[in-house]
């Protein structure tokens, strides 16, 4: 009796290593944690990006699209509007407008669709603001939707009716763009307003256009 007794005894007074070496356990899981948080993968995956590393303005919803040499067609003409394109202004859909809609094409074939020729030129004022990596100088190319007929139009050519009553794609006063003086000025009998060269389209007049109703990132 005992003797089991002392046997007993010696058994309930062993301790494990983690017992017995408490610190140096929570030593060595510091220091494993440590290794694992030294490898980029898994620090980039658990610490969040400092809001002071990107801008505010910057468009991360409507990256450009890219252009695809399979399509066979050259690289700075018109392209259909793909249907998840988003307007790197306002955030719409242009693909939902097609009256409307507007694009510039980049030197290396990326594309910005955007949901009306406001949008267009408020882009053209800040390119900075919606697209990183590219700058105003790279674009080869520039087109609106003609109001008369449906077609892409060059953006520089066109001509633009402003203060008329027909509203934009956003429900606001907009820029319908014309391929021809004479159906701008015939839209313009009808709906008010005066036709515009795209040189006449400054800063001021977007901002009296709404143009500080910017989409917020």
């Amino acid at each position: 009796m005992t003797s089991g007794c002392k046997s007993g005894s010696r058994l309930s007074h062993r301790h494990t290593p983690w017992q017995v070496f408490p610190v140096l356990g929570l030593l060595a899981l510091a220091l494993a944690l440590a290794a694992l948080w030294a490898l980029p993968t898994i620090r980039n995956l658990l610490m969040p990006v400092e809001e002071s590393a990107l801008s505010p303005d910057v468009c991360l919803i409507a990256p450009p699209t890219p252009y695809n040499p399979a399509s066979g067609r050259p690289l700075t003409e018109p392209r259909a509007v793909p249907a998840d394109a988003r307007c790197p202004v306002c955030g719409m859909y242009p693909a939902r407008s097609p009256n409307w809609a507007a694009q510039v094409i980049f030197s290396n074939g990326d594309a910005q669709f955007f949901d009306s020729p406001l949008s267009l030129f408020r882009y053209l004022q800040d390119l900075g603001r919606y697209t990183r990596g590219h700058s105003a100088d790279e674009i080869v190319a520039r087109y609106v939707t003609d109001a008369d007929s449906g077609r892409w139009i060059s953006a520089d050519s066109a001509l633009y009716v402003h203060g008329s009553s027909v509203m934009g794609p956003m429900r606001t006063t907009n820029l319908p763009a014309f391929a021809e003086a004479t159906a701008a000025q015939r839209f313009a009998g009808t709906h008010g307003g005066v036709a515009l060269r795209a040189a006449d389209i400054s800063h001021d007049l977007l901002a009296r256009l709404g143009g500080e109703t910017v989409h917020r990132h």
